[in-house]
């Protein structure tokens, strides 16, 4: 777990980070808003309340892969879900849209994420956050919201939506117990090879 001197040195690497990365990434960024306005109608970004550090909520931003309304069309697709535990998740969910399909396949639709970063509801590496009530984490899963969510972590370099509820918990709570800068540093050297490989990006 981290330290206050630790905390501000992981703090310091994520605005910084960040601030590099919204740079030069602005262009992708907004070739895929382009995208998403010439694909449907609707908003361009997407805000879901997600739980944080020690049971904060924020909202989580996100490029808007799914069509209007698809929120209320999730209790209808229940017995579809392809996952376990908390989580939801369909391999070909009919909500989302073509563009939709290409932002998830490469993770594109998180890159809004990174203003959360700076505003310090989330890290750049950490568990990633969950569409959940606070009152959802118990257990062992209360553990994970001991740090700040983040953009990536074990999770998504590990076969993100492909691993069981158990699974991503149990990589979540080794970041927790033995987080370190090298952990941070080697985990954003991975990632951006996990994403081209799409390994459990739907």
């Amino acid at each position: 777990m981290l330290g206050s001197g630790a905390e501000t040195v992981k703090r310091v690497v994520d605005v910084m980070g960040a601030a590099v990365l919204i740079v030069l990434l602005a262009p992708v960024l907004l070739a895929a808003i382009v995208a998403i306005r010439l694909d449907s109608r609707g908003p361009v970004l997407f805000r879901q309340r997600r739980t944080g550090r020690h049971g904060r909520e924020f909202f989580v931003l996100k490029l808007r892969t799914m069509r209007v309304g698809s929120e209320r069309q999730r209790q209808a697709l229940s017995a579809s879900n392809e996952t376990d535990g908390h989580l939801f998740k369909i391999r070909e969910d009919p909500r989302i849209t073509s563009t939709g399909r290409w932002l998830r396949r490469f993770s594109l639709d998180e890159l809004p994420q990174l203003f959360n970063v700076l505003m310090g509801h989330m890290s750049l590496v950490g568990p990633r956050p969950l569409p959940l009530e606070d009152s959802a984490f118990t257990g062992e899963a209360r553990h994970r919201l001991l740090v700040r969510p983040g953009l990536t972590g074990l999770w998504q370099i590990s076969g993100r939506s492909d691993l069981s509820w158990d699974e991503s918990l149990r990589l979540d709570l080794t970041y927790v117990d033995t987080w370190s800068l090298r952990l941070d540093l080697l985990i954003l050297a991975r990632t951006p090879a996990a994403v081209l490989r799409g390994d459990g990006a739907y």
